[in-house]
């Protein structure tokens, strides 16, 4: 593995570099074993306040990156709590980094989806002259990146991993572009745009139920033919019944 040990407004000596690299070297055998290159950096941080900030960047394999920094009084604390950083999120990770970096390089190069990556600058001035005129933003830089193919769990492992707010990805199980980012709560949000085409789409035309029939019953058919006589010959068969009743008596 590469390593590359660089000071940043200060001096870094040959002890504090053997001490990095036989960190990252042990580092290296116990939990991936195939890192390709390290960047550490050291810096004056805290504007007078004494503070050493040591930004370990290792790169796993191909694509895979490990970030973690740290901040103290001096530089070997620094290092060794930035090491232990990314050691604990090594340590985490480490069956499944295994895994997903074998997997990696069964991938067919074609399968990489290449994008155009680039640095747009950030329009800290005040003056309205300095912003950029029209619709495009200012780019000072731009590369030429790939957007991996993974799994959910993978790209938020990637996310964790290399310490950045928003993961681009394609996914595993349908090939659109998905990301994952982490939300202001801690949590870690998840976009696909894939999902929302596979929901079933609500009808427009709104569907009514036709009324229910009413089902007759034999005895309510019978009391529906029951014709009802008048008041009058009511009274009328009233009294002969009452006259039979009379002669009979």
């Amino acid at each position: 593995m590469h390593i590359t040990v660089q000071g940043k407004q200060m001096n870094v000596g040959d002890a504090l570099r053997t001490h990095v690299t036989n960190k990252l070297e042990d580092m290296n055998s116990k939990y991936f074993n195939h890192g390709t290159d390290a960047n550490i950096t050291f810096s004056k941080e805290g504007h007078g306040h004494g503070l050493i900030r040591a930004h370990i960047s290792v790169r796993v394999g191909s694509s895979i990156m490990v970030m973690a920094d740290a901040e103290e009084g001096d530089a070997y604390l620094a290092f060794d709590t930035a090491a232990e950083k990314a050691a604990k999120q090594l340590r985490r990770y480490k069956r499944r980094l295994r895994d997903h970096h074998d997997r990696l390089q069964r991938t067919p190069e074609s399968d990489m989806l290449k994008a155009r990556d680039y640095t747009l600058s950030s329009n800290d001035s005040d003056e309205e002259g300095d912003l950029p005129k029209g619709d495009e933003a200012l780019v000072i830089a731009e590369m030429t990146t790939h957007i991996p193919t993974l799994t959910v769990s993978e790209a938020v492992m990637r996310l964790d991993l290399a310490h950045q707010n928003a993961f681009l990805f394609r996914s595993a199980k349908h090939g659109g572009i998905n990301m994952v980012y982490r939300r202001a709560d801690g949590n870690i949000g998840w976009v696909d745009p894939g999902l929302a085409a596979s929901l079933p789409k609500a009808s427009s035309k709104a569907t009514t139920k036709a009324p229910a029939k009413k089902v007759a019953t034999k005895k309510s058919a019978a009391k529906s033919n029951v014709k009802k006589l008048p008041a009058k010959k009511k009274a009328a068969a009233k009294k002969t019944t009452a006259k039979t009743a009379r002669k009979r008596a």
